[in-house]
């Protein structure tokens, strides 16, 4: 497989060389040269498969030739103690995406990107420099992912004041290889700063840098796992019962269906709370390569860039503003970039709606989905359902609809719990320390500096 820019596609780099690099020397994504297909063995059993063979046969056809297969075999069961449940909530299902170390949806592309950075390193004498910008839950599952990896640093930027305290102490707690900035700014302050840093050519001879945000191609991959799994499942008719220590219902169990909602035969339909896109990027990859998925809600809040361009076919970035959705508080997303370099926008338009909501309507559904099913969403979360209810109204999506739950909601304890009443704690969240974290501004120079 090779990879080419979003920006010139007449050179192709293999995998351990996009991955590595993170961006392309042209300020471009990469992209693989194709998405490949499912083999019809594998497409056929989706729903049956054990999450871990689903992981290796979606990873396989990007780094064949590259990560050899026992080695791939490794890096998957290493990376993925944990899976991703789907749970009929209501008149939905919820895939659960927040079973892992720091209880979101990046710890599946941050563990996987750990690993096979360390396996493609081995044997370099210069540390590899990883930079990363977050708007929350990014930098914690990098962090964590990282943390103690031998032969490589970290440096994570936020948004000072504008992720959760617990966000920051999963971002800035942990020291060691791990470096955390905040940012007198945005998240897409920290996105520009990090884009510039890459595009410096004396930083560049100094340092080998690479990205971790999912504009790397290596943490984009692995989040179309869940999807493959779930689509699988849904089309079997299948659901998961919760799951007991890290569970959001108010009693564990409470107000899940006795009958599954997925109707067998039926592709779901997704809907994705977005900030940056890359986390629908995957789910789209994961349809191309023939997962039983009918289409996509990119659901956002305020910051509706991509709903907008949707609508209208105009592109226009702009600056981000502040919401109780914080991790997708991204005016400009990056991953857009990706998706029109892949799909044009009557492709786009097949497979995807968009929608936006705003504060008061997410912490209203927050508060009803609690009082009606006894389950407990975070903002983001709330900012999907919420969207599938707006889109409801306004045309049929058709059954089953699976709703993306991004990020566990105690991690928004200080916005849920004043909507719900206490919420559950998962083992993962309950010994973080305290943040540590340089204060920069949002100036190249302040970074460079730092670095």
């Amino acid at each position: 497989m090779r990879y080419f820019s979003t920006r010139n596609k007449a050179e192709g780099v293999s995998f351990a060389r996009a991955a590595l690099t993170g961006l392309a020397p042209d300020g471009g994504l990469f992209v693989p040269e194709v998405i490949p297909p499912y083999p019809e063995p594998v497409k056929s059993s989706l729903g049956t498969m054990d999450f871990h063979d689903i992981a290796l046969e979606t990873i396989k056809p990007y780094v064949q030739g590259e990560i050899p297969h026992p080695v791939l075999e490794d890096l998957v069961l290493a990376a993925y103690p944990f899976t991703a449940p789907l749970i009929p909530v209501g008149d939905r299902l919820v895939l659960e995406l927040f079973h892992g170390p720091t209880a979101a949806f990046k710890d599946f592309g941050a563990r996987f990107m750990a690993r096979a950075f360390a396996y493609l390193r081995r044997g370099e004498e210069k540390p590899l420099h990883i930079l990363v910008a977050t708007s929350g839950d990014t930098g914690g599952a990098v962090a964590a992912g990282f943390y103690g990896v031998e032969g490589i640093n970290v440096t994570v930027l936020y948004p000072q004041g504008r992720v959760s305290p617990l966000q920051e102490r999963q971002i800035a707690g942990l020291e060691g290889n791990i470096k955390a900035l905040a940012v007198e700014g945005s998240f897409d302050d920290c996105q520009r700063l990090v884009k510039t840093a890459f595009s410096d050519e004396n930083l560049q001879k100094r340092k080998a840098l690479s990205s971790a945000n999912s504009i790397n191609i290596a943490r984009l991959i692995p989040q179309s796992i869940y999807y493959a799994a779930a689509a699988g499942k849904a089309f079997a008719g299948k659901t998961d019962p919760p799951l007991q220590e890290s569970s959001p219902w108010a009693a564990c169990g409470a107000g899940v269906q006795e009958k599954p909602i997925p109707v067998p035969g039926q592709a779901i339909t997704f809907c994705v709370p977005s900030g940056n896109f890359g986390n629908l990027t995957a789910g789209m990859y994961a349809m191309k390569m023939g997962a039983p998925i009918r289409g996509f809600i990119a659901a956002t809040n305020v910051n509706k860039t991509i709903p907008d361009y949707l609508l209208s076919g105009l592109y226009e970035p702009r600056s981000s503003q502040a919401t109780i959705s914080n991790a997708m508080d991204v005016g400009a997303p990056s991953n857009f970039e990706r998706m029109t370099a892949q799909w044009s926008l009557e492709e786009l338009r097949r497979v995807l709606q968009g929608v936006w909501v705003h504060d008061e309507a997410t912490r209203k559904i927050i508060r009803e989905v609690h009082k009606t099913q006894g389950y407990f969403l975070d903002p983001h979360t709330g900012v999907a359902w919420q969207g599938c209810n707006q889109l409801r109204r306004s045309c049929s999506l058709g059954v089953p609809v699976g709703v993306l739950a991004t990020a566990h909601p105690a991690k928004f304890a200080e916005i849920v719990e004043p909507l719900t009443g206490q919420v559950p704690v998962p083992p993962s969240l309950k010994q973080l320390r305290e943040p540590v974290a340089q204060i920069i501004p949002a100036d190249i120079s302040a970074l460079l500096e730092v670095l």
